[in-house]
């Protein structure tokens, strides 16, 4: 089975309602899917949301089909948010760490590398209208 554009990772799963790859495994594991130790279910396997595929060395890799797990994180709660919105998150994020403060260590650039490089050029563009001096990367 090779991944298409519905498997995502827990962290391009979790991007999709505005939530953390910790709180989307949470979700996962609340519905199910997922068990403690962060692997998938049988029951996971067996209703299609979840692949496991081997890497080099043994080490295995997940990913999760977005529209077979989008009941599960409906059923909890959770909305997909608007690209629009994900895009304000980001600025406002990069805008308020550029502005600095003393109780967050990471740096803009440090946490822009997290920012899906679809993005790039719309938050830069949000940055700049809001007067922000820093911009994204585009070649990170």
């Amino acid at each position: 089975m090779a991944p298409s554009s519905n498997w995502l990772s827990l962290t391009d799963l979790g991007r999709i309602y505005g939530i953390s790859a910790i709180h989307c495994g949470r979700t996962l594991q609340k519905e199910g899917l997922r068990d403690p130790n962060g692997y998938p279910t049988k029951r996971a396997v067996q209703v299609g949301a979840a692949h496991t595929s081997s890497l080099k060395h043994s080490q295995k890799t997940t990913v999760w089909n977005s529209k077979i797990c989008k009941p599960f994180f409906e059923k909890t709660g959770y909305q997909p948010i608007t690209r629009a919105l994900q895009i304000e998150q980001w600025a406002q994020l990069l805008e308020a760490l550029e502005e600095g403060s003393p109780g967050i260590a990471a740096t803009p650039a440090q946490m822009a590398e997290e920012l899906p490089n679809e993005y790039i050029s719309e938050v830069n563009n949000l940055l700049a209208r809001r007067g922000c001096i820093f911009r994204v990367n585009a070649t990170k």
